[in-house]
């Protein structure tokens, strides 16, 4: 018996599905302080004080002042901001069509806070000063495009049905959602302290319940399809040759240096193996910094068909459901393939 146990315990998949058990709960307790600190937030009128500062990204995007709670959250934690952003969707403040406006508008915040996390202690000293700054430098201009695209998108396809003004309270928007009355959501508040923290505590709780599970059930399909990659991938007859055919065609189309293929294919697998494959290349000339941050740009386009399987679908299929992640999913993916493709006409 205790063979038994100590061989199922020593199985590969019992390990991954440790690691899925890890993740899930890391994910579930921001989610959960995004929902919770939305709720507060409204509870104690926070979320106006907050406005003043939010209110020049709002605004011009036809979003409630709110919202831009959940958007300068983000900074801090991309999951919070986004569990903040669907318990808004819940409550019926954002219409799907204003719920993606406010995901598109989010990016550069994200990215501001990978900064801090990823490239300033890890990226840029691997490729070194010049190289790095300047590929978080454009990475950071495309990140603000996006947002500023997200705010361009709210100006022309938001109105009051969408982002919970009408006076007429909830009713059908046009792209089938609804959104209430936002008066009536944010200034709907408990009479105590105490209840308001319960509320809040209460509207959390429903949010992880139902939440949760997908989340765990996606990410364990997912991170079990990937640890067995390459099985499936022999049972099928193929391998990892067709992200190195993918990165062969696009260094080829853009004129870089034939080194860019293996680092194409390294980044598209994992942004650090990349960044430590094309750092001696700098140093000795292979790539000048502008080429340098074209090819690892090139990685990154190769690299959403990876990232998007591993993570992106996990984790946005986990907060939204398969239906509206999907188009969450597709506006990022798209938004951000359209200016790094921008991005290299300007580098190359």
């Amino acid at each position: 018996m205790q063979s038994f146990v100590a061989a199922v315990l020593g199985h590969p998949a019992v390990a991954v599905l440790g690691e899925v058990a890890v993740r899930v709960l890391r994910i579930t307790f921001f989610l959960s302080f995004g929902v919770f600190l939305a709720e507060l937030a409204v509870a104690f009128g926070l979320v106006e004080k907050i406005a003043v500062v939010s209110r020049y990204l709002t605004s011009p995007a036809n979003l409630p002042d709110e919202v831009g709670t959940a958007i300068l959250t983000t900074t801090a934690s991309t999951t919070a901001g986004y569990g903040m952003l669907a318990d808004f969707r819940e409550s019926g403040v954002l219409s799907d069509r204003a719920t993606l406006v406010a995901v598109t508008i989010n990016t550069f915040f994200g990215f501001a806070q990978h900064i801090i996390t990823f490239y300033a202690p890890i990226l840029i000293p691997i490729l070194g000063f010049r190289v790095g700054v300047l590929y978080v430098a454009t990475r950071g201009l495309i990140a603000l495009a996006i947002t500023l695209t997200g705010i361009a998108a709210g100006a022309v396809l938001l109105d009051a049905s969408n982002v919970g003004r009408s006076t007429a309270g909830a009713g059908p928007t046009p792209d089938g959602g609804t959104a209430d009355d936002a008066a009536d959501v944010f200034d709907d508040r408990p009479e105590s302290r105490r209840a308001a923290v319960r509320t809040a505590f209460d509207a959390t709780a429903e949010k992880v319940r139902d939440i949760l599970p997908r989340l765990a059930a996606i990410y364990a399909i997912v991170s079990l399809l990937l640890a067995y990659s390459d099985e499936l991938l022999a049972l099928i007859g193929s391998n990892g040759a067709s992200v190195t055919t993918a990165a062969d065609g696009f260094a080829g189309l853009l004129g870089l240096p034939g080194a860019a293929i293996p680092v194409i294919a390294a980044y598209a697998l994992d942004t650090t193996s990349g960044a430590t494959v094309i750092a001696p290349l700098i140093r000795n000339g292979t790539f000048s910094a502008r080429t340098a941050v074209a090819t690892m740009l090139v990685g990154g386009i190769i690299s959403f068909a990876v990232s998007t399987f591993k993570r992106s679908i996990p984790f946005q299929y986990g907060i939204w459901g398969r239906e509206f992640g999907s188009k969450v999913i597709v506006v990022n993916t798209g938004l951000k393939i359209v200016w790094i493709a921008l991005a290299l006409v300007v580098l190359l």
